[in-house]
């Protein structure tokens, strides 16, 4: 039976959240305060309901045989994502926020509910194999030293991750990162460093940072070095943590004997400029947490600028990405109408009827306007780019102007013999268009 909802306090040791969370969950921490489990699986969730229950479905998969519970904790998710866990995982230790609290806080809020000698902070968008926990576990059991370790993951397209192992970056690995120098030298042990491309990704590795996309933790290691640094929002809270992990003396390690398969982004806009604010906000918090010190003027100086100058470079790069398919379709369309009635000229003087010289100056425009603003309407601009979504927006547009047309003078009746014929071209146009933008995004290889 379902249990009532209920209050409790948000506060912790470490949790510096002062507001009151809503805990629902259909049995909520099922099994006694104090049995101590194997595996607590800790998952926020923002808006990605279908990819976590596919997701939920992998982790009770993994877990089975194993002493374990999992927690969701949903930042107030528009898409009925907490409605969903409480209905198919009614076994899922589920927490409501009544806001979006960020990945730190919300993982900090399940943490004094985890009774598992291991915690593992698993991204919604991820999906486990069957078994991934066991050996886990196994390595852990047999590594007593270490205090944290992460697999080897894959993106939707079966490419590797290379944020599977990371080092710490350093003032002068973040400069080799920020510059662009990792990705001309991704093999490089100083260049490529960040991604610690020069080991091997099929062998078993210490490393420095683990991605919290996948943080497998033992839990006194985890209560030693300190939870999540709530002043990161989203972002860079891995990095902190593992480092403070390292200065505890526990080794963290990459283990590529299982995988995951990671959906990045799915739940934050990385396309939006909300996302390039919120992730080089945090690289300014880290540095300004490990790198600030008395006579660090001159370097803590480079480091801000070359932030926010990489920063300013992805805002500029997102707008134009906004505009450019707009652009490629008033193109298309404007190309068109000069190019067809010249074609269909001499077919058109047998009726009587011509062109108005000051067509050009009205059509044109009103067209494109039409016809973007419907393929907008119609989500024919969202990323990625949907061609289906654009074909949708342009019959409702040539419908909507065919309507109009209908209603002018008969001088312009003339003008439906153009915009069929332009609908078709400016579709294919931008079917091809965005074909080869969605090409381009596929891994080398596939």
């Amino acid at each position: 039976m379902q249990k009532p909802l209920k209050k409790i306090s948000g506060k912790g040791d470490t949790v510096k959240n002062k507001t009151f969370f809503y805990l629902y969950a259909s049995g909520f921490l099922q099994t006694p305060i104090d049995q101590v489990m194997k595996l607590s699986i800790i998952i926020v969730s923002y808006n990605v309901k279908k990819f976590l229950e596919q997701s939920l479905l992998s982790v009770q998969k993994a877990a089975t045989g194993i002493e374990s519970e999992i927690f969701v904790v949903d930042n107030k998710s528009p898409d009925g994502s907490a409605n969903m866990v409480a209905k198919k995982f009614p076994g899922v230790n589920l927490i409501r926020n009544s806001e979006n609290l960020g990945f730190s806080r919300a993982n900090n809020q399940a943490l004094p509910y985890a009774k598992g000698e291991y915690v593992l902070f698993l991204n919604p968008d991820t999906l486990v194999e069957e078994d991934t926990f066991k050996k886990c576990i196994g390595f852990m059991d047999n590594h007593p030293e270490a205090g944290a370790m992460g697999v080897k993951m894959f993106d939707r397209n079966g490419k590797f991750l290379p944020e599977s192992k990371r080092s710490i970056p350093s003032p002068m690995v973040a400069f080799y990162k920020i510059s662009g120098l990792t990705a001309l030298f991704p093999h490089s042990k100083i260049f490529g460093r960040y991604y610690l491309g020069h080991l091997d990704k099929e062998k078993t590795h210490k490393i420095e940072v683990l991605t919290g996309a996948f943080f497998f933790t033992r839990k006194t290691a985890l209560d030693k070095a300190g939870w999540f640094d709530e002043d990161f929002f989203m972002y860079g809270e891995d990095i902190d943590l593992s480092l403070r992990l390292l200065e505890n003396n526990y080794s963290i390690w990459y283990y590529p004997e299982t995988s995951i398969i990671h959906y990045k982004g799915e739940s934050t806009r990385k396309s939006s400029i909300n996302y390039v604010l919120i992730f080089y906000r945090a690289m300014i918090i880290y540095a300004r947490k490990h790198f600030d010190s008395p006579g660090s003027f001159l370097l803590m100086s480079m480091i801000y600028i070359a932030i926010w100058f990489r920063a300013g470079l992805s805002i500029a790069r997102r707008m134009l990405s906004r505009i450019m398919l707009p652009a490629f379709d008033a193109a298309a369309i404007c190309a068109g109408y000069l190019l067809i009635p010249a074609n269909w000229e001499n077919h058109l003087s047998i009726s009587g009827y011509g062109y108005p010289e000051e067509s050009n100056l009205i059509l044109i425009p009103a067209l494109i306007i039409v016809w973007i603003v419907s393929i907008y309407l119609t989500g024919g601009y969202k990323d990625p780019p949907d061609i289906t979504a654009a074909l949708r927006g342009l019959l409702f547009g040539s419908i909507a102007i065919l309507i109009v047309y209908a209603m002018l003078n008969t001088d312009w009746y003339v003008k439906i013999a153009t915009i069929l014929p332009l609908a078709i071209l400016t579709a294919v146009i931008a079917s091809i268009v965005r074909m080869i933008m969605l090409r381009a995004r596929e891994p080398e290889g596939k």
